[in-house]
């Protein structure tokens, strides 16, 4: 029998609101904690639920096209829609519930099957089409007149991704992709983004890298591919993650790697395909906007799809800050290619602050062993997992995990 005295009262209404808040947790946490239009820092970690995704057999041939001859050409294809996250790479032809680990190889640019319903933006003439879309009265797109550019103020105002989908959202396709309407673009580029714990940069860098490209008439998608907890954090692994991934989505004419914290200053920095690998991030603030080195290719760096297989993408030896961008710069000069830059009053950037990550110390023995590695430490040996891919207003992102090991040099 409940006898009606205060402290009887007062545990009944804690008992109460604790209740209360279970349910609540409860409740967010079954309806997936973010819609397709809110990932918070809160959210983005309940959307890491490691559902495993099983990676589909290869249903195609060599040339990139399926069993039925179709062809996949869409620019900045998105993924199906999602309302919750899902599994997009079903295996379908085995009832194991293991998880199978990717390992990429340096040829992998088929793409995937599930990917190729996603949504038609174009009649079926130009999708089932081996070449680019060319619209009869539509012009051919052309880089900005540099005349017409120059400076320009980012806006760092920390604001939520629920804000930031709102204003952009309208102006993008589902999973942060873009062309535009007027013009045919001559560039489809994938922006791609290693990730892990900056929700803060995410937010201020997808507000302002969106205007940014758009205005440049050029066809890309952003990528932002996260790292697993469990191991230091590998960026170049991530990057050539992004990079394989990409690729089962379009045939993208050139790739931006591009770190989160780094904000163009001037609109006549394009993100077009380079001739030669291109390093975008020339002079940044909290460098005194000077280069430190010739060879310095790290923060934004541009590369095509033949610059990235030539050299094998980035070595995955690198685990902690430092070294792979440098790693990198040792392989372009060994497959004769060099670095280009745009000049020093236009590469302009801004650095997000942030604390200053743990060196990685095996870097400099990476770093001295590195060319002799090329041929097997890159893309041809990358070993990973996908576990779950989800489709945003503003970006499209990838939670994998990486299985190469830290390499005893």
């Amino acid at each position: 029998m409940f006898i009606y005295t205060k402290p009887n009262l007062i545990r009944f209404l804690v008992g109460a609101i604790c209740l209360l808040l279970l349910l609540n947790f409860l409740w967010t946490s079954d309806s997936d904690g973010a819609s397709n239009t809110s990932l918070s820092k809160l959210s983005i970690r309940r959307v890491h639920k490691y559902a495993h995704i099983h990676i589909p057999k290869n249903n195609k041939n060599d040339s990139g096209s399926d069993r039925e001859g179709n062809t996949n050409i869409l620019p900045a294809a998105p993924l199906a829609p999602v309302a919750k996250e899902r599994e997009l790479h079903s295996n379908r032809n085995s009832s194991s519930p293991t998880t199978r680990t990717v390992i990429a190889t340096a040829n992998a640019t088929s793409i995937s099957q599930d990917l190729n319903q996603a949504h038609n933006y174009f009649p079926n003439d130009y999708a089932n089409s081996t070449q680019k879309p060319e619209m009869s009265l539509t012009p051919n797109c052309t880089d900005p007149d540099p005349r017409d550019g120059g400076p320009i103020t980012p806006n760092t105002t920390l604001e939520s991704l629920d804000i930031i989908e709102a204003e952009l959202g309208p102006l993008l396709r589902p999973g942060g992709a873009y062309q535009p309407t007027d013009c045919v673009a001559q560039h489809h580029v994938a922006i791609i983004v290693p990730f892990r714990d900056r929700y803060a940069h995410l937010s201020v860098f997808l507000r302002n890298i969106h205007p940014f490209l758009m205005k440049q008439r050029i066809a890309y998608r952003i990528f932002i591919i996260e790292q697993t907890n469990g191991k230091p954090f590998n960026r170049a692994a991530m990057m050539n993650i992004g990079y394989l991934e990409a690729l089962k989505l379009y045939q993208w004419d050139c790739f931006i790697f591009h770190d989160v914290d780094l904000i163009p200053l001037d609109d006549r920095n394009l993100y077009n395909c380079p001739r030669q690998p291109r390093h975008m991030s020339v002079a940044i603030d909290s460098l005194n906007f000077k280069l430190p080195y010739r060879s310095i290719f790290g923060g934004v760096s541009a590369m095509t799809r033949q610059h990235f297989q030539a050299v094998n993408g980035f070595s995955n030896s690198f685990f902690g800050w430092g070294g792979e961008d440098d790693d990198m710069s040792n392989r372009l000069k060994h497959a004769n290619l060099f670095i280009s830059r745009y000049p020093i009053n236009i590469a302009r950037y801004t650095m997000l602050k942030h604390l200053k990550e743990k060196a990685n110390p095996k870097r400099y023995e990476n770093l001295q062993n590195g060319i002799g590695k090329i041929e097997m430490d890159g893309i041809n040996s990358i070993k990973y997992e996908i576990y779950s891919i989800k489709e945003f207003p503003t970006f499209t992102w990838y939670l994998a995990e990486l299985k190469n090991s830290e390499r005893k040099s």
